[in-house]
């Protein structure tokens, strides 16, 4: 069993996986002032929760895209399991062809995806992973990373539009009873999820139309559950694949 661990700019991804298979997914929130031991007492009590003990931890693997965390966060987790941890970065095998100008700019949670993507998925594909931004990773029928898209996350959407606006305040991320709102609340949340699912459909069919053929559509993130099921067209929802993505690259570093 490993642990796996994904840094985002709002959330900290944390799971374990055994043989390919997930044991437990949790969230928790990034905090840039908090130190490597209090880092380290956030994830002994998840692992405390799932009566995960250390000796049963072959290792762990961390992807991050908030550098001021990654390397407390990487010490904090070694202080657990008293062993060397993994982070995806420049050196670590991934066997997954990027064809952009800058590879080295890809973020390490992108590139997670896309080697599980990859892995389980039939190609071309475009994989959305919604957050603080939204992500689209384009894969080509070669399986290929030629590239993709990065836009504002509904959460930074909705956080300009309430802040700009004093008599927007505190709404939810859900969508109302009725798409066509009959209050100022109803009508924020049937903007910020409607209009979310429509961009998302839209860049589908317009990555499609660019490719020249169908594709494989997979969504994964922290707000995905709350947006693609008001999407029209047919997309994959997958939760786990960061922890699948993270565990391929695990066990492709650490082959004896």
């Amino acid at each position: 069993m490993i642990l796996a661990i994904d840094i985002g700019n709002t959330n900290i991804v944390i799971g374990c996986i055994d043989k390919g298979k997930r044991i437990f997914i949790e969230r928790l929130s990034t905090v840039h002032t908090k130190t490597e031991l209090e880092y380290a007492i956030d994830i002994k009590n998840v692992l405390d929760i799932y009566h995960i003990h250390r000796e049963q931890l072959d290792g762990g693997i961390i992807s991050s895209v908030v550098p001021k965390i990654t390397k407390t966060a990487k010490l904090a987790v070694e202080k657990i399991l008293d062993k060397e941890v993994l982070v995806v970065g420049a050196g670590i095998k991934t066997g997954l062809n990027i064809r952009i100008e800058s590879p080295e700019q890809l973020g390490s949670d992108l590139v997670v995806d896309a080697v599980a993507g990859i892995a389980e998925y039939k190609a071309p594909m475009l994989i959305f992973d919604l957050g603080t931004a939204n992500t689209v990773s384009v894969i080509d029928s070669k399986k290929n990373y030629i590239g993709g898209m990065i836009y504002p996350g509904i959460g930074v959407s909705l956080d300009s539009l309430t802040e700009r606006a004093a008599q927007l305040r505190g709404i939810g991320l859900e969508a109302p009873n009725d798409m066509i709102g009959k209050n100022t609340i109803e009508c924020m949340k049937s903007g910020m999820i409607y209009s979310s699912a429509a961009a998302i459909d839209g860049i589908i069919d317009r990555l499609e139309e660019r490719l020249g053929e169908k594709t494989t559509v997979i969504a994964t993130g922290g707000l995905a559950k709350k947006v693609i099921p008001y999407c029209k067209r047919e997309i994959v929802l997958d939760d786990d694949l960061l922890l699948k993505g993270l565990y391929i690259l695990y066990e492709k570093n650490n082959k004896k």
